[in-house]
């Protein structure tokens, strides 16, 4: 990755961090999903608002490092008036980019989500990175109040 690339990553997570999109609570969300990251300490809430299998809605809240709020973020503005299919399949190429499995980042495909391609070289921060979509996951699972990265 060239160094302007990382810079512009680095930015772009930055800003989300500190300048969260869709934060806060739902009033009346359709699920809720506490997530935890018992390694780095994050807490993310995931609140949803659903027509069908599609998310009308999502807000985020929690603290946590800057790549798991960014990561929230980012996830909250993406997965809006997406079906769980779409989203399933979002997750996975995003899942393989901050673990490395893929060389070539394909930004036109995953959008903001390429900033995070810099976790790969961090592993600890995969989950940091994972936590929001697998409590968004979970949520439109609707098996779980809760979900942990462990």
């Amino acid at each position: 990755m060239s160094s302007e690339l990382q810079a512009l990553y680095q930015e772009v997570i930055m800003d989300h961090y500190k300048r969260p999109r869709n934060w806060g609570a739902l009033e009346k969300p359709d699920r809720h999903v506490d997530g935890h990251n018992p390694l780095c300490g994050d807490r993310i809430s995931i609140d949803l608002a659903l027509d069908g299998e599609t998310v009308k809605d999502v807000r985020c809240q929690g603290t946590g490092c800057a790549i798991s709020v960014a990561s929230a973020s980012v996830m909250s503005e993406i997965v809006k008036g997406k079906s769980r299919a779409e989203i399933d399949a979002l997750f996975e190429k995003f899942h393989d980019v901050v673990i490395g499995k893929v060389g070539e980042v394909d930004q036109e495909q995953l959008g903001k989500l390429a900033v995070f391609a810099g976790v790969a070289q961090f592993p600890a921060r995969v989950k940091c990175a994972t936590l929001a979509w697998h409590a968004v996951i979970a949520a439109l699972e609707s098996e779980a109040d809760s979900v942990t990265t462990e």
